[in-house]
């Protein structure tokens, strides 16, 4: 994952352990108050809002632990596309510009512009380099690109 992601993911976890976990212990807390815990209707839904909460939890941890976290800006530029590099692309039959960053798939984001890098673009334009032409295989049928820059951001 990037470095940016991993701190996506930090944030996060440190959202859960400190404003949601406590809250959510509130409420459960505030529920059993009310009495009968069977048709508690108050006690299941915060229940069940820890149990979500404890589980992202875990597998926020659980990503973490795992990650192998690359940063972009300390590798040499060689003008190839490689995991983490942001790429500019122009589309050869419309001539529209488009900049994407290739990311993990929990990164992923294309209203950010943010690909996945199991993404069939983000496949097709791996190893390739300034200037080359990459077609790309798409719903609507194939796309062509050319890379115009790479970029390590």
């Amino acid at each position: 994952m990037t470095k940016q992601g991993e701190q996506a993911l930090r944030d996060e976890l440190y959202r859960l352990k400190s404003e949601d976990r406590p809250r959510v212990i509130q409420a459960i807390a505030d529920a059993r108050e009310h009495g009968d815990l069977k048709e508690n209707a108050e006690y299941h839904a915060a229940r069940e809002q820890q149990s979500f909460v404890e589980g992202r939890i875990q597998e926020i941890e659980s990503k973490l632990a795992a990650a192998q976290v690359i940063d972009v800006t300390t590798i040499e530029k060689t003008g190839k596309v490689i995991f983490g590099t942001t790429v500019r692309l122009v589309n050869v039959d419309t001539e529209e510009a488009e900049t994407y960053q290739i990311v993990g798939d929990d990164e992923a984001d294309i209203k950010q512009g943010r690909l996945s890098i199991s993404s069939p673009i983000a496949r097709a334009l791996i190893g390739k380099e300034e200037g080359e032409e990459v077609s790309v295989q798409v719903p609507s049928g194939t796309v062509e690109y050319e890379i115009e820059e790479v970029l390590h951001l």
